[in-house]
């Protein structure tokens, strides 16, 4: 007879260390030998941005993608986490209704989005096409591996809830995202080459530890979006704003990457970006979003919703990836310099070696 400790994996990520009583509670509760029921106290009042909400619920989160090691696969829809998961859900939803500006229409939204500001001083790409140290470009890697490594996971959930031309579109640009039918194209596995370029790790989850709330939370956000029907809306509108915006970010950080030396599978990452989400923008916009409003157009507020989170997300991380880096510090947590050289030695090794993507992308 199969146990519920037999099918705890062996291997897998590791759970992520506590920020908080939150979180703790949360870790505690996936390494006891029988779930108990977890207390929602405090989570209501917590800081919805802050580093104990967010390791709590990317812990939660991760029990849908890949899980951890030792935690049984059985405790993904644990009726016992549920009530402090959608606590943390609705602390964090909660904030960004709150703060989003909204009172939009879609085509503003997204027109706004078309037009790179003059002003470049909040733009971590654009400080990384120009005066960004390989340091920084490795710090940013690992950050984004959180979602990179796992890239388009969050927004297939999305498909069973859409039809016709919202779901038809959706699946062409996914198509895309997952290497056209060939792994070695899959966009997780040019990220994966990326940092093996630069030097990193790249196993799955490994720099959850090093990422501050601000990394987790434009993460989690997908997650949240995803994994609520309700939120569909939300999710396509985030996932548009990714598209619209990616393009003219992706053509400055493969500057960086080559002005830095970074090697050809990381430059390539970014340039494959470029062409790909230029046409998917087009996609997205005309088929995703009008197909989703000709069917459904009471979720117009929602698609404007989730475009405007993702950019008020974005904004805080950006906030922080510069604040630190303008003072001269690390942006990551804990002890960074340890935690991303681990791997240099590798990094020569990979500018010397054939590119997995040489074999064809989509």
């Amino acid at each position: 007879m199969t146990t519920t400790t037999d099918r705890a994996p062996r291997t897998g990520p590791a759970l992520p260390e506590a920020r908080g009583p939150l979180s703790a509670r949360v870790r505690a509760a996936l390494t006891a030998p029988e779930v108990p029921a977890v207390d929602t106290a405090g989570a209501a009042t917590a800081d919805p941005y802050g580093e104990d909400l967010h390791v709590a619920l990317h812990t939660l989160y991760e029990l849908h993608y890949r899980g951890f090691a030792g935690v049984p696969e059985d405790h993904e829809w644990h009726p016992a986490l549920m009530p402090l998961r959608r606590a943390l859900e609705e602390r964090f939803l909660g904030a960004l209704r709150a703060d989003v500006p909204g009172g939009r229409d879609v085509a503003e939204v997204f027109d706004g989005l078309l037009v790179e500001p003059a002003d470049h001083t909040g733009s971590v790409a654009y400080h990384l096409e120009h005066e960004g140290t390989g340091e920084q470009l490795r710090e940013y890697a690992a950050l984004r591996s959180l979602y990179h490594l796992k890239e388009a996971d969050p927004h297939l959930w999305v498909v069973p809830r859409l039809t016709g031309r919202a779901k038809a579109g959706m699946v062409a640009i996914q198509y895309d995202e997952y290497g056209a039918g060939r792994a070695e194209g899959m966009h997780a596995r040019l990220f994966a080459d990326l940092m093996t370029d630069l030097g990193l790790e790249t196993r799955y989850g490994h720099y959850v530890d090093a990422a501050p709330a601000p990394a987790l939370a434009v993460v989690n956000m997908m997650s949240l979006f995803g994994l609520r029907r309700s939120l569909r809306a939300a999710l396509v509108g985030h996932f548009a704003a990714v598209e619209v915006t990616s393009s003219p970010g992706s053509r400055r950080i493969a500057a960086a990457m080559r002005r830095t030396g970074a090697g050809p599978a990381a430059e390539h990452f970014y340039a494959e970006h470029v062409e790909a989400d230029a046409v998917h923008e087009q996609v997205v916009r005309r088929e995703v979003i009008g197909g989703l409003l000709a069917d459904e157009p009471g979720l117009a507020a929602d698609v404007a919703f989730g475009a405007e989170a993702t950019d008020l997300l974005e904004d805080h991380l950006a906030a922080h990836l510069l604040g630190a880096w303008r003072e001269g510090r690390s942006a990551l947590r804990g002890h960074p310099g340890r935690a991303l050289t681990h791997r240099t030695g590798q990094a020569a090794e990979s500018r010397r070696r054939e590119p997995s993507w040489r074999s064809g992308t989509s």
